[in-house]
């Protein structure tokens, strides 16, 4: 029968088991994943299956390397995000976690567009680190998402986006990501987008500050190719700051829902 062994196409015997396979093509091996999950070496694979190999501690060649970064996905995920385009706008605590999540997914290419710096107050919440501070985030994100996956191609933009800019940087993403903090700022993106690229999603999020109850975060469809992740009340004020609890969940809500449009799922499984 045929299955794949660290995406290799190869042909073994009917009646092989993991241990089997190991012995052939990877003796060193200590983690043993089959479809997305680890699973023992007596298991016995079956033709089409998708099986890797890891030994833990290696580090392994370039040509291994994007293999085993994406071990653990469902299978035929990574052949179809590989060959998506996304847009980020904005990348302080939703944009820099949406950002973080897709490149663990390994979509193709990320644009991503802010004009701020990294400040220490953003560390409670954003994915930036000390030695950081000071510089453009979106060039301090490219340089740890490269760390994260070097396959993700990343086109960063320092730049304030403005009604005459969005279409332009963004108009051949297949999904746009709106993660500003300014309610006028995400107006703004969402009627410059959907009004020039309007044969494509957007994902927008309203209401994660403070320290609310996780579950009133949700994602719902707000418009025709909009949807809106948040719970629509709780928006930064004073007394109600943002922290990464909430501010994660709504931003992993929003790669979510990146994720399924990708895959041609619909977000609220409808």
């Amino acid at each position: 029968m045929q299955l794949y062994v660290n995406e290799n196409l190869v042909e073994v015997g009917s009646d092989s088991s993991l241990a089997d396979l190991r012995a052939l093509y990877k003796p060193t091996a200590d983690m043993l994943i089959v479809n997305g999950y680890p699973v023992a070496d007596s298991h016995h694979p079956a033709a089409g299956d998708r099986v890797v190999l890891i030994s833990r501690g290696e580090v392994p060649t370039e040509t291994e390397l994007e293999t085993l970064l994406v071990a653990r996905h469902t299978p035929g995920v990574h052949a179809r995000v590989k060959q998506a385009r996304v847009g980020i706008a904005g990348v302080g605590g939703l944009g820099s976690a949406i950002a973080v999540a897709l490149t663990r997914l390994g979509v193709g290419e990320l644009i991503v567009a802010d004009f701020d710096v990294v400040e220490p107050s953003n560390l409670n919440r954003q994915q930036y680190f000390v030695d950081q501070l000071g510089m453009p985030k979106v060039v301090a994100l490219a340089e740890n998402l490269r760390r994260i996956n070097p396959y993700v191609s990343v086109i960063s933009h320092v730049v304030r986006l403005t009604r005459e800019n969005i279409p332009t940087l963004f108009a051949e993403v297949d999904v746009m990501v709106e993660a500003f903090d300014a309610a006028a700022q995400k107006a703004l993106l969402v009627e410059s987008f959907l009004s020039n690229v309007p044969d494509r999603p957007l994902v927008a999020a309203s209401g994660m500050a403070g320290f609310g109850p996780a579950n009133t975060i949700q994602t719902r469809r707000a418009g025709n190719n909009l949807y809106l992740v948040g719970d629509e009340v709780s928006a930064a004020a004073p007394g109600s700051g943002l922290m990464a609890p909430r501010v994660g969940i709504a931003a992993h809500h929003q790669a979510n829902c990146v994720l399924r449009l990708l895959l041609g799922e619909d977000p609220l499984g409808e």
